[in-house]
This record gives C-alpha cells, structure tokens and sequence, in this order.
C-alpha cells in the first residue's frame, strides 16, 4: 500500500467546491481546505506507485481550478499498517 499526502494551490474562491470533486476520487480518503501555503490538503492510498501518479495526474491535478501541488509520500507511520511502526 502506498500511503501519500498531496498539497495543492488552487485559484481562489474554489477551495471548497474542488475538496467536494477531490473527494471523489477513489485513491482519496480524506480533503480538506487548509491554510498557509497551501490551499488543501489531499490523503490518498492506492496499491502501487503507477496507482498514485496516475491519481495525482488525472485526478487532481487534470481538475480545472488546480496550480501548483507537492506529493509526500509516506516511508513510515504510527503503527496502523501502512508502513513501518515507531517503537514505544
């Protein structure tokens, strides 16, 4: 499973209208509008890799509204699964 985070810069005033079309995209789990240098916050998890670059491409960043977007890709978690588990 690969677990990512996409941030992404859209034009302004579609924020919340964009969370509802990135929302239903399959690879997606959760959206959210968020400040800072960013405009939202995208959680996905597909199977491979090809799967994410493909979920980035054609579904955020083919979307009319989208600029700018960084992906961060998960090496490690907090232990549910998806990648390595920190000791306690």
């Amino acid at each position: 499973m690969v677990h990512a985070f996409v941030a992404v810069v859209v034009s302004a005033g579609t924020e919340r209208e964009l969370v509802e079309q990135i929302r239903e995209h399959p690879a997606v789990t959760e959206a959210f509008v968020v400040t800072g240098d960013f405009d939202v916050i995208v959680d996905l998890e597909t199977e491979t890799t090809q799967e994410l670059l493909r979920a980035v491409t054609e579904g955020i960043r083919a979307l009319e509204s989208v600029g700018t977007t960084r992906t961060y890709v998960c090496l490690a978690d907090g232990g549910d699964g998806h990648g390595e588990s920190r000791a306690t």
